[in-house]
């Protein structure tokens, strides 16, 4: 990964694609429901709550991706095969941890959010479980650079969410079946069984990964994870408590289209955040800022992208009413880009003050919408300013660390 804004360039050009066959999965489930009011809201707000269930997964599949990258670039094979028999094992004991903590507040956190039915909240369960084995194949590509084969992963699964969440709702039309779909989807994982000889070979020793840096790390990336999770999505968990019928509908339409700013874009922090796992300085530096500044143009001309097409998008997902929440959805969604990008380099880098920072961050960010957003325009009014605050924070303090570059130097191997 030499040039790695190359390799983002096509990462991304590929999400677009997978992208763009996810969008038509949710016109037709759009459409499909489109006699039921609120259905298409259960079915964007269940898949944030499929997120909220995985949470833990997430922070773990964020620090093994940072290792299995430190350890490939540098050759560190008896660490490397160490951490993956590890992560084995960890996600066997997690599987079960996971399953009894979830089935026990399952109940507790549907009621909170206001989860329309049962039946909904056992699926999203079904798929966060299902969720576990995927995220580690996961984070195996992404450590390792394999980013075409995730790319082919990210499309198979487009391809087999859409084949069985339109067939699955055109006999029954509800919500439930959209979201398993997502579920379903995670087979796509199993193609990597075709490069397992390509697996990193065992080594005779292998060292543990339990040491008390990687633990440190768990516990940092735990911060930076939900932080991006709070600003990219977990406003749809405020909006299935307060909102409801049309007005539900309407603001996860505009939010389906508006999260596409960074979407699209994803891809090029996913590859940043590997390539600056694995290397700080030198002509790595300039590389992960050209991509870094790829990115950052990527969301604004996502961001124009959107205002130019919104019309068509609108009409498409039967939504013309959700017009005027575009524009501080896009404004939110661009700054929420911004941060996670500052958020994934402070991670990278190992600098944990930064790291928490954006945690608290995100927490206050939520905990803001959560008590102060209780109808779509009191949410759309606050989102785009507390975002804007967030990322004022967070870039003022990633800039006073990149001129000093003391303040949480990367830690020595």
């Amino acid at each position: 990964m030499k040039n790695i804004w190359r390799t983002g360039i096509i990462f991304t050009a590929a999400q677009f694609l997978t992208l763009a066959i996810g969008f038509g999965f949710q016109i037709i489930v759009r459409s499909e429901l489109r006699d039921k009011t609120g259905e298409f809201g259960f079915v964007q707000t269940a898949i944030a709550f499929v997120g909220f269930l995985g949470l833990p997964l997430a922070i773990a599949t964020q620090a093994v991706t940072h290792y299995i990258a430190r350890f490939h670039f540098s050759s560190d094979s008896e660490r490397l095969h160490g951490l993956l028999a590890g992560c084995r094992k960890f996600l066997f004991h997690i599987t079960i941890a996971g399953s009894v903590v979830a089935v026990i507040l399952i109940k507790p956190l549907g009621d909170f959010f206001h989860m329309p039915r049962v039946g909904l909240t056992v699926i999203a369960l079904i798929c966060a479980l299902a969720g576990l084995w995927s995220s580690y194949f996961t984070a195996l590509c992404q450590g390792l650079g394999w980013f075409k084969r995730l790319a082919f992963i990210g499309l198979l699964a487009a391809i087999i969410r859409f084949i069985f969440g339109i067939s699955a709702t055109k006999i029954s039309p509800i919500a439930d079946w959209a979201v398993l779909a997502s579920g379903v989807m995670l087979l796509s994982n199993l193609i990597l069984l075709f490069w397992k000889k390509e697996f990193p070979h065992k080594t005779e020793m292998a060292t543990s990964p339990w040491t008390k840096e990687f633990v440190q790390f768990i516990i940092v990336s735990a911060a930076c994870v939900f932080a991006s999770n709070c600003f990219s999505q977990y406003d749809l968990l405020v909006a299935q408590r307060y909102f409801s019928g049309a007005s539900l509908d309407n603001y996860t339409s505009a939010g389906l289209l508006a999260r596409q700013i960074p979407s699209l874009a994803g891809p090029m922090l996913a590859v940043l955040f590997t390539h600056r796992s694995g290397h700080h300085h030198g002509d790595a530096m300039r590389e992960q800022l050209k991509l870094l500044g790829l990115f950052a143009i990527c969301l604004a001309a996502n961001a124009v992208g959107l205002f130019v097409l919104k019309s068509i998008g609108l009409k498409l997902l039967k939504a013309p009413d959700a017009a005027a929440m575009i524009a501080p959805f896009a404004m939110t969604m661009v700054f929420a880009g911004l941060i996670q990008a500052l958020g994934m380099w402070a991670l990278a880098s190992r600098w944990i003050k930064i790291s928490i920072l954006y945690g608290v961050l995100g927490l206050l960010y939520w905990l803001v919408l959560l008590f102060l957003g209780q109808s779509p325009e009191e949410l759309l009014r606050v989102m785009p300013i507390a975002a804007g605050l967030a990322f004022a924070v967070l870039f003022a303090v990633w800039l006073i660390a990149m001129r000093l570059h003391k303040i949480g130097a990367p830690a020595q191997s």
